[in-house]
């Protein structure tokens, strides 16, 4: 009998990765990289990662189909952000994450989003790909070939 892993929806290893980040970065610093003021530049990283997020999931509005991981989608959206990623959510998540590595300041938070990365395109990104692939077909297998994963 083959294991099956919960489900796991992205904002939780976002949010995971994010207390990951704070705990390695006080109690495992490992080097300082710069001082206070860069809080300010994971601060606008943080801004620019939530206009991409918001911009990217209003066209699952547009579209009239589910925001929602594991889901049936009812169209393929191949406009806007996603003429360029095929999962503009999932980079300005991971945009978040490096907003607080350069925040924090110090080297051991950059650890997190390689395996945030990781764990997401294994539990989350290939699962939706398999479903999309099955809805949509061709039209799918086409987006996939001329539009990159992450950018």
């Amino acid at each position: 009998m083959k294991h099956r892993w919960p489900r796991v929806y992205p904002p939780v290893y976002l949010a995971a990765g994010g207390l990951l980040q704070w705990l390695l970065h006080r109690q495992l610093p490992l080097a300082t990289l710069w001082g206070p003021p860069w809080i300010t530049a994971g601060a606008a990283l943080a801004a620019v990662a939530t206009l991409l997020a918001v911009a990217a999931a209003w066209h699952f509005r547009i579209h009239r189909t589910t925001i929602e991981p594991f889901q049936p989608s009812q169209a393929l959206i191949t406009t806007g952000l996603y003429r360029h990623s095929r999962n503009p959510i999932y980079f300005a998540l991971l945009l978040y994450l490096v907003a607080g590595a350069v925040g924090w300041g110090t080297l051991s938070p950059w650890l997190v989003p390689p395996v945030f990365v990781a764990l997401l395109t294994r539990r989350v990104i290939v699962v939706e790909e398999r479903m999309l692939a099955a809805r949509f077909g061709a039209e799918y297998e086409a987006y996939r070939q001329q539009v990159r994963r992450w950018l």
